[in-house]
């Protein structure tokens, strides 16, 4: 199984995160969701973002049957430098194949990491961390969907973003 996973911070110091599994690159929909709430998340800090978004990341691996993969919205290697993104510290710490797909370019982010999808003239950005990157961005482009972001990216990052949605009591407004 490959496990899509994001998070989305709210205002009061906690965290939604999502899981998406499924088992095949070009599949549509999920074979499971996962939504984890955190009451408490670490504070952003500049340059340390791993650390606020792994342990909502370990939280949704929790109730995750066995992934063999893992896809993360950012980077797994930071540019040309290949300093360690969070893709790369996480497989560091679960020892998975991880995959980062990023919206927006990392300064010294090498030119093959684009992956142009769809019609989109704008690509993402697609690292990887215990496989092979070239594979990884081929992976990654035939994803389904017609839209420079996969569904099932898109889906997982609306799951979380909608777990606050259904959180709140009826009528509150984020």
């Amino acid at each position: 199984m490959i496990l899509a996973v994001d998070v989305d911070y709210g205002t009061a110091g906690g965290a939604v995160a999502a899981g998406l599994l499924f088992d095949d690159w070009g599949a549509a929909r999920a074979d499971r969701v996962i939504i984890r709430t955190l009451d408490e998340v670490g504070e952003y800090r500049p340059g340390r973002f791993f650390e606020r978004e792994l342990p909502c990341i370990l939280a949704v691996l929790e109730d995750a049957e066995a992934p063999e993969l893992i896809i993360v919205d950012g980077y797994a290697w930071l540019g040309a430098e290949r300093k360690p993104g969070l893709g790369a510290r996480l497989h560091g710490l679960v020892g998975l194949p991880v995959i980062g797909v990023a919206k927006t370019p990392f300064a010294g982010t090498p030119a093959d990491a684009a992956v142009l999808r769809g019609r989109s003239s704008k690509p993402l950005f697609v690292t990887a961390a215990g496989m092979d990157e070239t594979l990884a961005r081929a992976r990654v482009a035939a994803m389904h969907g017609p839209h420079r972001v996969p569904t099932l990216l898109r889906a997982v990052d609306r799951a979380c973003r909608t777990g606050w949605i259904e959180r709140q009591p009826h009528g509150a407004a984020d």
